[in-house]
Order: C-alpha cells, then structure tokens, then sequence
C-alpha cells in the first residue's frame, strides 16, 4: 500500500526533525568529553582547579575548547589559565 504524500510529508520531517536532535545531543556529548579531558590535564599538570574554572572550560565551544588544548601545555599557573579564558567572556 502505498503512503500519502501527507503521511510520507510528516514522515520525512520527522526523520530529519530526529536526526537534527540526535546530531546536536552528539556534538554536547562530544563537547563535554573534550572539556573533560582538558580539565583532567590541566589538573595533572597545576594542581586541583577551582569549580569557576572547570564551569568555564565546559561552557567553551569545540572549536575554542581546541585552542585550549593547544594552549594548556604552556600553563604554568591558574593564572596563565583564568588570563587565557578571561578571552571568551562575554
């Protein structure tokens, strides 16, 4: 039997309506992955990091949490951290 072009309508807009939804849960898991990462190797190399910090770090966008990774090696305070994101304040 074949579906209508109403039925097949709601169909396709469903399907891309749910794969937008997965795509974007994806990218915020992606996203909070990577600022995990960075947290654990910023805390293995200066020590324990304040929560104001680690709330920072998790609010970057992918593209700025990778110049953040790139950035991280040459940290060697907190502060040469809160310099480098006090950049993305609003």
């Amino acid at each position: 039997m074949k579906e209508s072009v109403i039925y097949q309508d709601i169909l396709q807009t469903g399907f891309e309506r749910g794969f937008q939804i997965g795509f974007e849960r994806g990218l915020q898991q992606v996203q909070a992955k990577i600022a995990k990462i960075i947290i654990c190797f910023i805390t293995r190399s200066l020590g324990n990091i304040p929560e104001e910090i680690k709330a920072k770090i998790r609010s970057l966008s992918i593209s700025e949490l990778e110049e953040l990774a790139d950035a991280q090696f040459d940290f060697t305070s907190l502060d040469d951290v809160m310099n480098w994101l006090s950049q993305f304040q609003n």
